[in-house]
């Protein structure tokens, strides 16, 4: 029978303490499993050298500068989405190459030349190459949908997303510094880089102006934070004029693919629109680097708050003392963990879906064994647009009227008053 630690029978002073060491050696059991995988984790930071000597590689291949580098519109403009040229910075198999060009006639692929330093080059199965590079498994795909959000039937204005009572988005453009493998707007990616029509942009802003229900919109794509600073301001003025919005979000995955967009300028601009939120996309401790700190800090001193929306993907961070790390790296760059996304069966990515069952055990191994705030909400999205959905482990056993039986972090089984106090009594279970 577990008994809690408040139940125990008054001890002396050296007892308690007694009590206390036993438990904390107890504890340090726990986490020596994670101690020991961890060593084995990659991360942003530990591997800078390695990414600065693949940095000084693509800087060569393109004749560029320390300040081309550093400049975004640089980073945009020599995105790499042609296989011959890839292989001038990353080692490919012939085979490799014969998938990606197979792949690059069905689905648009590119990838910054920042978030390529990132990528191992001696590693088919590097975590961030799987998300950048195309994989032949994306044709092999025959049982995911283009739009499983159904975000076609939930558009009531053009550019507008709209599932919940008081929230919607708008879509403001299809452009992002990459096209990440397993995203699931990839229906809308196109063969060229398209913003939204201003006309559009004007027509979602009226509908948000005429639905005083609506107090939060989140700006989305693509990725918002390609546009210009100018387009930007334009939207986030408007927004500001209509009195029920009261927050504002964007989403953008730039802090992850090419953290050079954050820029003093961006900030100074941003910081004029309080409150606002930036959620972003990190999903592997490699993406959390020097580069991305810079600009996760840039934006937390303007004031706004960073959130992380990772989507759990097989072989890249289906794994519990990855997305332990991953988040623990976050919380040390200014980002809060907010989501875990069960990834959506959009086609294409099915070689990413992992099952339920391994989000929930990730769910199993963060609760208690790291800080409250690297646990974010595991969400699956209902099909057909239904909504998100959070979904968690069985912590809540029974209720009756008066009481309560919960399990633990540890598995430990209690019964608790149904007026919410932990029972000391000596019938805890």
């Amino acid at each position: 029978m577990e008994r809690s630690i408040r139940s125990l029978p008054m001890q002396p002073e050296q007892d308690k303490r007694q009590v206390a060491l036993e438990r904390a050696e107890e504890l340090k059991h726990r986490i020596e499993g994670y101690l020991d995988a961890v060593k084995n984790i990659p991360t942003g930071f530990a591997l800078a050298e390695q990414n600065e000597a693949r940095k000084s590689k693509i800087l060569e291949y393109f004749g560029a500068t320390e300040s081309d580098w550093n400049n975004w519109r640089w980073q945009m403009r020599n995105r790499i989405s042609d296989v011959k040229e890839l292989r001038q910075i990353l080692p490919l198999s012939d085979e490799e190459a014969g998938h990606i060009e197979f792949v690059s006639k069905k689905f648009r692929w590119a990838v910054s030349p920042y978030y390529l330093s990132l990528m191992q080059a001696d590693n088919p199965s590097c975590p961030v190459r799987m998300q950048g590079i195309p994989s032949i498994w994306e044709i092999r795909d025959n049982w995911g949908k283009e739009d499983p959000m159904a975000e076609e039937f939930t558009s009531p204005a053009p550019r507008i997303t709209r599932r919940y009572a008081d929230r919607l988005i708008i879509n403001v453009t299809n452009q992002c510094a990459m096209f990440c493998r397993h995203c699931q707007r990839r229906r809308n990616i196109g063969e060229v880089d398209r913003p939204a029509a201003v006309e559009d942009v004007k027509a979602a802003i009226d509908y948000i102006r005429a639905n005083p229900e609506v107090r939060d919109v989140l700006i989305t794509g693509g990725d918002p934070l390609t546009l210009s600073d100018e387009w930007l301001d334009w939207i986030l003025t408007e927004l500001d004029s209509i009195e029920h919005v009261e927050i504002k979000r964007i989403g953008s995955r730039v802090p992850v693919t090419m953290p050079q967009r954050i820029t003093p300028e961006l900030c100074e601009m941003l910081e004029k629109h309080h409150p606002i939120f930036i959620n972003t996309h990190f999903n592997h401790p490699m993406e959390v680097t020097r580069e991305a700190l810079k600009a996760t800090r840039m934006l937390a001193k303007a004031g706004i708050p960073l959130g992380n929306q990772a989507v759990l993907l097989k072989g890249i961070n289906n794994d519990p003392n990855v997305m332990k790390k991953l988040n623990q790296e976050l919380l040390k760059i200014h980002v809060r963990p907010y989501y875990i996304f069960h990834a959506k069966h959009v086609k294409g990515t099915a070689h990413f879906i992992t099952t339920i069952q391994e989000g929930l055990e990730i769910m199993e191994h963060l609760r208690g064994y790291t800080s409250g705030l690297a646990v974010p909400w595991y969400i699956i999205n209902a099909p057909g647009g239904a909504g998100k959905t959070p979904l968690l482990p069985q912590y809540l056993l029974s209720v009756e009227k008066d009481n309560v039986m919960i399990r633990t972090w540890e598995g430990k089984v209690f019964r608790c008053t149904n007026g919410g106090y932990i029972d000391d009594s000596n019938d805890a279970c």
